[in-house]
């Protein structure tokens, strides 16, 4: 029934081993992509591990009693903990405090009364307020749970509950009354679904500029569209209009959708706890709109030129999109990145590799947006229009040549003999 079923089956794998394209796509970029990956989510966890180990606490102690001294012992003599005693009448007084004159992150705070309050039996509560600030990723989120995880070790050398631990944040220097378990949950929403979204426009408006000169090329349309009495910078500027029109569009539906996204969590927290993340300073205002769509904008227009640019060195179609298809790379790699590790923990090299690549600043604007810094955003738009600026003036020169028309881009295969019989 499937005579000859083998030697269709090696036929194929000839010719598929034949086309580099095939290899490269297939084997090469995961054999480079995944280590990659692995590496910077490894040192990221390198890291966070470290920031633990030396990790400072600070402690307010409003009480004065018999509670806290024992509490800061404990951490001190029994956990090892390094802390950093906050001497100040006000909960704001001492996150000021701790933010411009001590390196940590976690502040306890024991309220008045709280001896008095276990003493008699009555309800007690030790705050636990953690610096957020939304970039830190991993750690962040490790070094407040493991605050937490002290207090309950010193519970349980005390009577059975004795008092109730409370999580809180600190955010742009301010406390607010939030877990940060439910802003990392928030932040970690909006990570995941920003990157892939913009990611996921990028590839297609690549294709679709790939796909659009390629055709031209292949159904030589494009040595008409040459020949009329126009300037060659007219026709390019004409495509450039076209992917400038497409890029906004692209930018502004990431917008909309992202005003939308967002206002979803303005009244989403924890079981039965309402979170406002306007009234926290956390909801996206006019400059972090600004300041993505712009990002979002410019790197649109990059990959569009790019695609343009690589179309112009393939015969047809099919060629185009496999050349553009090699350029994913440098696209899901920051997505992926961005998503899974500590962007501000990463090795220095790695920062540099990812700050190189144009196409991580859009995903990094979308945390910008959430978080406020403004500052890397903002960079992250000059450079990439820079970029932008040097692609458009290499695709301004090679549509001036007829190189349009003749430049090939080429990959010798690999042919498998057979050896003759001795």
């Amino acid at each position: 029934m499937l005579k000859g079923f083998r030697n269709v089956v090696v036929k194929e794998l000839k010719e598929l081993l034949r086309d580099p394209k095939i290899l490269i796509g297939i084997i090469v970029v995961p054999l480079v992509m995944f280590p990659i990956l692995g590496f910077v989510i490894r040192g990221s966890m390198e890291s966070t591990q470290e920031r633990l180990q030396t990790l400072e606490v600070g402690v307010a102690d409003f009480d004065r009693a018999e509670i806290g001294e024992n509490l800061t012992k404990f951490l001190k003599d029994v956990l090892k903990v390094t802390l950093v005693v906050i001497d100040t009448s006000s909960v704001e007084n001492a996150v000021e405090i701790l933010q411009t004159e001590t390196n940590a992150t976690d502040l306890i705070v024991i309220p008045l009364g709280v001896t008095e309050n276990v003493t008699q039996g009555k309800p007690a509560v030790i705050e636990v307020y953690s610096v957020f600030t939304g970039t830190g990723g991993i750690a962040e989120s490790a070094s407040s749970s493991v605050v937490v995880s002290f207090l309950e070790s010193f519970k349980r050398v005390l009577e059975p509950d004795p008092f109730k631990t409370v999580s809180k944040s600190i955010i742009k220097g301010e406390p607010a009354p939030v877990s940060p378990d439910v802003l990392f949950s928030i932040l970690y929403s909006q990570v995941f679904a920003l990157p892939v979204t913009i990611s996921v426009l990028l590839v297609f408006s690549m294709q679709i500029a790939a796909t659009s000169v390629a055709s031209e090329k292949e159904e030589k349309t494009l040595e008409t569209l040459l020949s009329l009495p126009i300037s060659r910078f007219t026709i390019l500027a004409g495509k450039l209009a076209g992917s400038i029109i497409v890029a906004a569009v692209g930018a502004i539906a990431i917008i909309l959708g992202f005003n939308y996204y967002m206002g979803s969590f303005m009244l989403i927290g924890g079981v039965g706890v309402p979170v406002d993340l306007e009234a926290i300073g956390l909801a996206p205002g006019l400059v972090g709109y600004a300041v993505l769509g712009a990002s979002v904008f410019v790197s649109l227009l990059s990959a569009l030129a790019l695609a343009i640019i690589i179309s112009a060195f393939s015969e047809d179609v099919r060629g185009a999109q496999s050349i553009v298809g090699y350029l994913y790379v440098l696209i899901m790699l920051p997505m992926f990145i961005i998503m899974f590790a500590d962007f501000n923990s990463l090795p220095f090299a790695a920062k540099a590799v990812l700050f190189a690549v144009p196409y991580t600043h859009p995903m990094l604007a979308a945390r910008a947006a959430f978080t406020g810094d403004y500052i890397t955003a903002a960079f992250g738009v000059i450079y990439v229009s820079a970029f932008t600026v040097a692609l458009l003036y290499i695709a301004a020169r090679l549509f001036a040549t007829e190189k349009i028309l003749t430049a090939r881009l080429k990959f010798r295969g690999f042919r498998i003999r057979r050896k003759k019989p001795s």
